[in-house]
């Protein structure tokens, strides 16, 4: 088994129209889909990431500090370490992911092992 990392990206957007049994509804939908996860032995960990945070890049050998992020839909908002047989069972998985009922994303990117 290879594992990877699901890194959602957006879809929350409207949550400061939701109503509070709207949000509830939305967070179930995680809730379900990652004890699902659990029970087939595929989730290895998950949760959701703090507003902002910031960048550390490189720029002529200096580091800068940028952030937090200027467009909120490029922001990680979470994670999931997954296991899957392959690339394509691993975007299976993504494809069950309840941001993308909801206008985000899901990066799906292999952790290479260097064990």
């Amino acid at each position: 088994m290879a594992e990877f990392m699901l890194l959602i990206r957006g879809g929350d957007e409207d949550a400061p129209e939701m109503s509070p049994e709207q949000a509830q509804q939305r967070i179930q939908k995680y809730i379900d889909w990652s004890r699902k996860l659990r029970e087939q032995g595929q989730n290895l960990g998950a949760n959701e990431l703090a507003a902002g945070g910031v960048v550390l890049r490189s720029r002529g050998g200096e580091v800068v500090v940028d952030g937090p992020f200027a467009e909120t839909k490029e922001a990680i908002g979470g994670y999931y370490h997954i296991q899957a047989d392959d690339e394509n069972a691993a975007i299976a998985i993504a494809r069950e992911c309840p941001a993308l009922g909801h206008g985000g994303a899901v990066e799906v990117r292999a952790i290479v092992d260097h064990s």
